[in-house]
This record gives structure tokens, C-alpha cells and sequence, in this order.
């Protein structure tokens, strides 16, 4: 079987996996009284419709593809560090994290640097180790990626979008939200979220794992879709181990914040997946996720820092 072709049948069983995943998480959260309707609401938004949205606005776009030299052993490696990073760091280090001083900036410079760290600084040593080059993974791609368009076009409707379907600026105008707080708050706080949450999570999961990923199975969509659920699922523990009441897709059913993480959360890796295949710009992705995270974030962010 030639490369090309097994790509494609990688290809195909992916989406088959995946469909058969999501719509099988979304059934459970339906006949055990989860919230299903966030899932749907989701995959048709972020999924399909930002999806589609980003894949008109990447078209064209000439972005290299990134080789990787053993890409069995790293894709394995990535996925062996992410098990121990799911349950180690975002069940117990976390939690460890958020007890260990009180709330306040001290706290929230010590989870800074510990994801930093987590996300970053160890898959990266553990790349070099595995004799993989770094550079290939984090190019801007400023030029001939579609950058532009795609970071104007899509952050102002993922803006527009969090503003009519989150609390956020209900949360804002208890601040109150005055010109002096938010001249330096809402720059800082994109700066804050967007190295807290977009260059995190993008690094680690769109420019290591799914590299990897594409390489293995010689396949970007198969990478995208695989990428995604790893994304979904490494949030279970954190969430089912740190989460309560009030707190989305937490259940004391684990089975339920599965379910939760493929249905609700594996969509928007769909969308960032996608854009990273298309442009290989991590700083793209990173720069959409934090326009995803800001305004839900900067209630709290002002909160602290005030």
C-alpha cells in the first residue's frame, strides 16, 4: 500500500472514529441528563462554522510541511508524556498549586510558570532529546500563510461570538469597567491569557503532538481529528478531579466529563487543528486562542490585579 493511499485510509477512520466518539458522548450526556445542548451548540459554531469560516480564510496558503524523523517514537513519546501531564499535572499539580499560597498574584504567577514549564519547557527538552528540531514548529508565518486576514477576519468573530454567548461583559460591568482599569487591563490581560492558555496548549498539543501525529499516520486530517480528542480528553482529570459544582462538565460521574470533554471541547481543537495544518503559524493559533479566552478571563484578571 502506498503512502499516499494509507494516508488517506488514515484519513477516512479518523473521521469515522471521531463521529462515532462525538456523537456517542453527546447520546451518554443525553440519557444521563448531562448537558448535551453545549456539545451540539458547540460543534456547529466553533466546529463547523468557524471551521468552515477558517478554512475559506487559509485557502491558499503556502506553509511547508514539517518533517519529523521518527515519527512512531515521538508520537508515542508525546502521548506517553501527555498521560502523565493530564493526571499528574492538571489532577494533583494543580491542585497543588492552588493551595499551596493564597489566591492572588503570588498564585497566579506560580500556575504561570508551571504551565509555561509543563507545556513548554519539558516537550521541548523532550523533543531535542528525541533528536527533533524545534524551529520547524514555531515559525510565525507573518507572510504567504494568510496570517492576516485569517487573525482579523476570525479574532473579530470569535470576539463577537463570546460576547453574545458568554457572561463576560455582564461580569465586566460589575467591575465597574472604567477607562483607567480598562486601558491597561484589557492589553495586559490578552497578554496574560494568551501565554497562560494560547501558547500553552497550542504549543503542546497543535506544534508537538500533531506534527508528530501527521507525520505518523502521513495524514494532516488524521493528525487535526486524532489531535483534537488527545486535547479533549487530557482536560478529564483536571476537570473531574478539581471541578464542583457550577463548574462546566463537571459530574461526579466520570464517564459524564468524558463525555463533556470529546463533546464540548474537541470542536475547537478541530478549528485550531485545522488552522495550524493549513498555515503551520503557531503564533496564528496562539494569538486565536487567547482572543477565545480574554474577554471570559478579564473580569477575574482585573479582579487580581487592580
Amino acid at each position: 500500500m502506498s503512502a499516499e493511499r494509507a494516508g488517506r485510509g488514515a484519513a477516512i477512520a479518523a473521521a469515522a472514529a471521531y463521529a462515532l466518539l462525538w456523537g456517542g458522548s453527546t447520546a451518554y450526556l443525553y440519557a444521563t441528563g448531562g448537558d448535551w445542548s453545549t456539545g451540539v451548540f458547540v460543534a456547529l459554531i466553533f466546529g463547523v462554522g468557524l471551521g468552515g469560516i477558517a478554512w475559506l480564510l487559509t485557502r491558499g496558503a503556502n506553509a511547508p510541511r514539517i518533517e519529523v524523523k521518527r515519527p512512531a517514537l515521538e508520537s508515542g513519546s508525546i502521548i506517553v508524556y501527555l498521560t502523565l501531564y493530564a493526571v499528574l499535572f492538571l489532577g494533583f499539580g494543580m491542585t497543588w498549586a492552588r493551595e499551596v499560597l493564597p489566591e492572588g498574584q503570588q498564585q497566579e504567577l506560580l500556575v504561570l510558570a508551571l504551565k509555561l514549564g509543563v507545556h513548554i519547557v519539558l516537550p521541548a527538552i523532550l523533543l531535542v532529546l528525541l533528536g527533533a528540531k524545534l524551529a520547524p514548529i514555531a515559525q510565525l508565518g507573518l507572510s504567504g500563510r494568510k496570517f492576516w486576514r485569517t487573525l482579523i477576519v476570525l479574532g473579530l468573530i470569535i470576539l463577537a461570538l463570546v460576547c453574545v454567548i458568554t457572561p463576560s461583559l455582564k461580569l465586566l460591568s460589575a467591575i465597574p469597567p472604567t477607562f483607567d482599569t480598562m486601558i491597561w487591563a484589557v492589553p495586559l490581560g490578552f497578554i496574560w491569557i494568551t501565554l497562560e492558555a494560547g501558547a500553552c496548549e497550542e504549543f503542546l498539543f497543535r506544534g508537538v503532538l500533531q506534527t508528530r501525529l501527521t507525520a505518523w499516520f502521513n495524514s494532516a486530517w488524521a493528525g487535526v481529528i486524532v489531535t483534537s480528542l488527545i486535547f479533549g480528553l487530557a482536560h478529564t482529570p483536571g476537570l473531574f478531579m478539581r471541578g464542583g459544582p457550577g463548574v462546566d462538565g463537571w459530574s461526579t460521574d466520570p464517564l459524564q466529563v468524558v463525555a463533556h470533554t470529546i463533546a464540548v471541547l474537541s470542536p475547537i481543537g478541530l478549528t485550531f487543528g485545522l488552522i495550524y495544518a493549513r498555515t503551520k503559524s503557531l503564533l496564528l493559533v496562539i494569538l486565536l486562542h487567547g482572543l477565545v479566552d480574554v474577554l471570559p478571563n478579564l473580569a477575574e484578571f482585573v479582579g487580581i490585579w487592580r
